[in-house]
């Protein structure tokens, strides 16, 4: 199979930089559609002679899209981290999560005993007041000129907490203008705390700390009215094996393992930092929630989960673009929370292999919802090759397809005087192999259809995660 003109184009360097291109549009978008989609992901997958062995390996190349009076001016670049600096001299500073330093023995050791991690902002981006950064697990956030994408400073995430990294989903309520998120501590047990920062930034207040015996993984969390959830999964780190991947040059890779636990739903009282229940599910692995609300004497929470550990180790880059990819299939789950404690009841909302959830944030993030957006991998692709919008009260599903191409991660972007939960449009980088080319695709997010798409001058690797900055959805859009 020609790997230029297949799924594995995703997973492919990109070198090229631009700033601030008018791209042509076939159709159009909406006239109201105003605003900065920001999305991040993979740019490079080597560093120097180092092929990297993990899809969260990649430095980060970030992409700008502005839209204005149906106009779509674009811009991408590279973070400027020192993980990217030293890359361009060579070789891996820090242990990323499949690959392993290129530096002496004696360095790894030192990095491994005093909790070094990449910068490398590889995941997501986060806005403090009018400034932008790029974000991972780390405790450093690297900001930007969204003007020209150039790297503008570092900001240190940890700052008034106790934690070695914070997560890089965060949650925005705009009633509060104050973000939420978790910071991580890593030792003989593994504490997560749950802390607030206002949204133009500055210090946290943290609120809880809650401690877990070995390293089980939180990728994100869930946020209602009341309530913070936080989803603690059944995989986690063997810390030895990682410790001695310093001398044997084993990574978070190799030392991710399934836990001698369940899945367990942490329930924290949002305001005050009290600790409400637990409540256990069968092991499952989740990476992203799509919402939370409550209902009466429960919590409902929406998310995609996975079976086993292999929704980690199954991304491997080697699987990924291999001939026939073993791909890790995650379903859109609901699980229901009751707050007296106990067990989770749980039912499946749509078969998979589905990720990415998006709602429509701004209007329903915490409340009950109605639609969730994701997507959809169909056939023998590493890569998502569907759009799909899951009504999970009517259990219906409609979907957006395009032979040949890999939508991202759906963003729902509300319209003017929004009239329904899904009156507005959605936003997806879509990758066209065949092309050699990226588009920039506007759905109707009612009906699926197709509006515009703005045509790059080149080919993105496969994003991760973005935001869309405008003048109804100024804090967030996603989680």
């Amino acid at each position: 199979m020609d790997a230029s003109a297949d799924y594995r184009a995703g997973f492919r360097t990109q070198r090229e930089e631009v700033t601030n291109e008018r791209l042509p549009v076939d159709g159009a978008f909406p006239d109201w559609l105003a605003g900065d989609l920001v999305g991040n992901g993979p740019g490079a997958f080597e560093a120097g002679d180092t092929r990297l062995r993990h899809w969260f390996d990649p430095l980060a190349m970030l992409r700008r899209f502005r839209i204005e009076d149906g106009t779509v001016t674009y811009a991408n670049r590279f973070v400027r981290s020192r993980d990217y600096e030293f890359a361009e001299r060579g070789g891996v500073r820090t242990p990323f999560p499949g690959t392993p330093p290129d530096r002496p023995v004696w360095t790894r050791i030192r990095q491994v005993l005093g909790g070094t991690f990449p910068d490398n902002p590889v995941i997501g981006v986060q806005r403090f007041g009018d400034t932008v950064a790029a974000v991972t697990e780390s405790p450093t956030a690297l900001t930007v000129d969204l003007d020209t994408l150039e790297t503008t400073g570092r900001t240190d995430l940890t700052a008034g907490l106790e934690s070695d990294l914070t997560l890089a989903h965060v949650h925005y309520d705009a009633d509060e203008e104050a973000f939420f998120n978790l910071g991580v501590s890593y030792g003989r047990e593994t504490t997560y705390t749950l802390f607030r920062r206002p949204a133009a930034g500055g210090a946290p207040t943290p609120l809880t700390r809650l401690r877990f015996d070995g390293a089980p993984y939180v990728h994100s969390f869930a946020l209602t009215d009341r309530y913070a959830v936080v989803t603690v999964n059944a995989f986690g780190l063997d810390a030895a094996r990682l410790l001695r991947g310093a001398v044997t040059r084993e990574t978070f890779l190799d030392a991710f393992r399934p836990l001698d636990a369940p899945t367990r739903f942490v329930v924290v009282d949002r305001a005050t930092g009290d600790h409400v229940t637990t409540v256990r599910a069968p092991p499952a692995f989740v990476y992203h929630h799509a919402n939370a609300y409550e209902r009466d004497d429960a919590v409902v929470v929406d998310l995609v989960a996975f079976d086993d550990e292999r929704a980690v180790t199954g991304l491997a880059l080697s699987n990924l673009r291999s001939d026939d990819p073993d791909l890790p299939a995650g379903d859109l789950r609901r699980y229901t929370l009751p707050l007296s404690g106990g067990d989770a009841a749980s039912e499946r909302l749509h078969r998979g292999p589905v990720e990415f959830p998006t709602i429509d944030y701004r209007s329903v993030n915490g409340e009950r919802h109605r639609y969730v957006y994701l997507v959809e991998t169909d056939g023998d692709s590493s890569l998502p090759t569907d759009v799909t919008k899951v009504d999970v009260e009517a259990g219906t599903v409609r979907r957006w397809r395009e032979s040949g191409t890999h939508p991202g991660e759906a963003l729902f972007v509300p319209a003017p005087n929004q009239t329904a939960e899904d009156d507005g449009v959605l936003l997806s980088v879509v990758l066209d192999p065949g092309a050699d080319r990226s588009d920039l695709v506007c759905l109707d997010a009612g009906s699926l259809r197709e509006l515009g798409r703005a045509r790059l001058p080149h080919r993105l690797p496969y994003g991760f995660h973005g935001q869309f900055y405008g003048p109804s959805a100024p804090g967030r859009s996603a989680n």
